[in-house]
C-alpha cells in the first residue's frame, strides 16, 4: 500500500498533509491543453452500484459514485493531498478541538440551491441518528456527542456541528482527531439537502432523479436496479470551467474476460483484470497495477455456528488455509498474502519509520499455513465442543475473484481439515452487503478498504459494539485498547501506536477474524485518458480532472 503524505498523520504515521490553494489544478493535463473533440470515457464497475444515500453507501462502488457527483469541506487529490471544496477558509482552535469553516457562496446544488451551512448540519446529524441506522455513523466519534446521540443518551440537535448563518460552519470535537481532515474530505461527511431528502422520501438515493448533487458530476439513467449509468457533467459545480469531461458512461462488467474483450475492441476505455489475464498484459503500457489498503477476510458469525465460539476451531481454520498458494496459483493477480488485519504500507511507526504489520507481526500468529498444527488445534476444539464435524456455508460475493477464493477456502478446508464441510453460496454484492450486515449469514468473504491513511481505520471495525464487526466477535482488551488509542493517548503518538500494535495482536491471537490477502487493483487504462486521480485508502477514484487526450 503506498503511504499517505499528511501532516495531518504526523503524529501517528509520521506523514506531511498539504493543503491545497482554493483553486482547482489540472492534474495530469497536457501542457498545450490537447483535449480530444469528444470527451467522454467507459467505464466499467464489477457490480451494481447499490445506493447514492451518503448517509446509507457503505461500499466502493456507492463511494466512488458520491465522491464523484457531490463535494465536502474538502475534496482529496493525488495521494490523498487535501484541497479545498465547499470550504475556502479554515480556522482551527489552539487544542484542535474547535474548527470554523467559511464556505464557498458560489457553490450550488444540481437543482441550482445554494450548498449552505446547514445542509452540513443535517446531513451530519441525519447520519449519526439511530433511526437512519446508517453503518458508517461510527465514523463520527470524537464529534461532540456523536456517540451519546448513536447510544440514545442525546438528541440529535446536541451534535458538534452549528450553522452560523448561510456560510460559516463551526464543528466542536471531543477530543483531538489527528485525521480529521481526512475525514472531512470523505462521502459520509459530506452536505445533504433536507428539504430534498425529505421530499423524496424513501425513495431517497434510490434512483437518478431522488438524487441531488453538488459536485463535478451527475448521476443520469441510474434506476436503482439497471447495469448502467452516466455521471454528467453538473454546470452548477462551483469549478465546472475545470472539469472537461462531459461524459462517463459505467457499465457493470463482472466477468474480467468479457471486460478485456470490451477494453480491446475499444468499447471500454478501463477495464479491471484478474488471473493470468495479469501475467499476460503485464509490459501492456496500458496496464495498471494499483496498490490497495483493501483485505480480504473470514468473518465468523459465532451465533449462527457455535462451534466458531471456540477459539482453537477458528485458530485451526485459519492454519489450514495456504495464503501464498492462494495468491499466487489462484488468483495471480498480484494480491499478496496478508501480514495481519490492518493492511502493509498504511502507516509507519512515528519514531522508527516500521510498517504497522512489522510491528504488529507475532511470528505469523494469526496469517500462517501450518497444515500440522491446524490438525491438532482442530481435534483439541472438537473434542472440547463435543463434535466429531462441523458443518457451514461460506457466503461470497458473485465475482470471479470472490467465487475463486471461496472455492479455495472450501477446497483447502476440506483437505486439511477432517470432519468439516463447507458449503458455497456466491450471491450478488448488494444482496452480500445486506446478509453481513444483518448478520445473516454463518461464514462470509468481506472485502475493506482503509477510510484513511492510519490503523485506526482497520481495528476500529472490529470493536465489540461497531457496526461493521459483522461475525459480532467481541474481545474486553481489544475494546480497551482502541479506546485508549483513541481518547486518553490521543496525543500520544507512540503509545497511541503501541495501543494499537496490542490491539492487532489480540486480534490475531484470538482469529476473531482470519485475514486472507490483500489486494491490488491490474486495471487496463485507455492511454488517452488523463487526470484520474486513485488513492489506495479512502474513496479510490476522483474523476474531477479526467479528460481524454487527443
Amino acid at each position: 500500500m503506498k503511504l499517505r503524505r499528511l501532516a495531518e498523520l504526523a503524529a501517528v504515521a509520521g506523514v506531511a498533509l498539504t493543503l491545497a490553494a482554493c483553486g482547482s489544478k489540472q492534474s495530469g493535463s497536457s501542457s498545450n491543453g490537447s483535449y480530444a473533440a469528444k470527451q467522454t470515457v467507459n467505464w466499467m464497475e464489477s457490480s451494481q452500484l447499490p445506493t447514492m444515500d451518503i448517509s446509507l453507501a457503505t461500499d466502493e462502488i456507492s463511494m466512488d459514485m458520491l465522491n464523484n457527483t457531490n463535494e465536502g469541506l474538502y475534496h482529496l487529490g493525488t495521494d490523498n493531498k487535501v484541497e479545498a471544496g465547499m470550504a475556502t477558509k479554515t480556522k482551527i482552535s489552539k487544542d484542535q478541538k474547535t474548527w470554523t469553516f467559511t464556505l464557498r457562496k458560489n457553490a450550488k446544488w444540481s437543482n441550482g440551491d445554494p450548498v449552505t451551512a446547514q445542509n452540513f448540519v443535517y446531513s451530519w446529524q441525519r447520519t449519526v441518528n439511530p433511526k437512519t441506522a446508517a453503518q458508517y455513523a461510527y465514523i463520527f466519534d470524537g464529534v461532540k456527542n456523536a456517540d451519546k446521540i448513536m447510544n440514545g443518551k442525546a438528541p440529535v440537535s446536541s451534535l458538534g456541528i452549528k450553522a452560523d448563518g448561510k456560510y460559516k460552519l463551526t464543528v466542536t470535537l471531543e477530543k483531538n482527531i489527528p485525521y480529521f481532515k481526512l475525514l472531512l474530505g470523505y462521502v459520509p461527511f459530506f452536505p445533504q439537502d433536507e428539504s430534498f431528502v425529505k421530499k423524496e422520501g424513501k425513495a431517497y438515493g434510490t434512483k437518478a432523479s431522488a438524487v441531488l448533487s453538488n459536485g463535478p458530476f451527475k448521476i443520469e439513467g441510474w434506476t436503482g436496479t439497471n447495469d448502467s449509468w452516466k455521471l454528467v457533467k453538473s454546470n452548477t459545480y462551483w469549478d465546472a470551467k475545470n472539469v472537461h469531461l462531459k461524459t462517463l458512461n459505467d457499465q457493470v462488467t463482472k466477468d474480467s474476460q468479457t471486460a478485456l474483450n470490451l477494453f480491446q475492441s475499444g468499447k471500454l476505455d478501463e477495464a479491471v483484470l484478474s488471473g493470468n489475464q495479469v501475467k499476460n498484459m503485464l509490459n501492456n503500457k496500458e496496464m495498471n497495477v494499483r496498490p490497495m489498503s483493501r483485505s480480504a477476510y473470514l468473518e465468523m458469525n459465532q451465533k449462527k455456528v457455535p462451534a466458531f465460539k471456540n477459539q482453537k476451531i477458528r485458530q485451526a481454520i485459519s492454519y489450514a488455509l495456504n495464503r501464498k498458494s492462494l495468491t499466487k496459483d489462484v488468483l495471480s493477480d498480484g494480491s499478496f498474502a496478508a501480514k495481519g488485519f490492518v493492511t502493509k504500507g498504511l502507516a509507519k511507526n512515528p519514531k522508527t519509520g516500521a510498517d504497522f504489520t512489522k510491528d504488529a507481526d507475532s511470528n505469523g500468529t494469526g496469517t500462517s499455513y501450518n497444515a500440522t498444527k491446524a490438525k491438532q488445534l482442530w481435534k483439541q476444539g472438537l473434542k472440547a465442543i463435543g463434535k466429531k464435524s462441523v458443518s457451514f456455508t461460506l457466503m461470497t460475493d458473485d465475482t470471479p475473484q470472490e467465487k475463486e477464493t471461496g472455492e479455495y477456502v472450501q477446497s483447502q478446508l476440506q483437505k486439511e481439515l477432517p470432519g468439516i464441510k463447507v458449503s458455497l453460496n456466491a450471491i450478488p454484492y448488494k444482496q452480500r452487503l445486506a446478509k453481513s450486515a444483518s448478520h445473516n449469514f454463518q461464514m462470509v468473504l468481506t472485502l475493506w478498504g482503509a477510510d484513511y491513511s492510519d490503523p485506526s481505520t482497520d481495528l476500529d471495525i472490529m470493536t465489540s459494539d461497531n457496526s461493521y464487526n459483522n461475525g459480532q466477535w467481541k474481545n474486553t482488551a481489544y475494546d480497551k485498547l482502541v479506546e485508549k488509542a483513541g481518547n486518553e493517548d490521543a496525543n500520544k503518538p507512540q503509545a497511541r501506536w503501541n495501543d494499537m500494535v496490542k490491539a492487532e495482536q489480540i486480534l490475531m491471537k484470538d482469529q476473531g477474524v482470519i485475514p486472507l490477502f490483500q489486494a491490488t487493483m491490474p486495471q487496463m487504462l485507455n492511454s488517452k485518458v488523463k487526470g484520474v486521480i486513485y488513492n489506495t485508502a479512502g474513496t479510490p477514484f476522483n474523476f474531477k480532472n479526467m479528460y481524454v487526450s487527443k
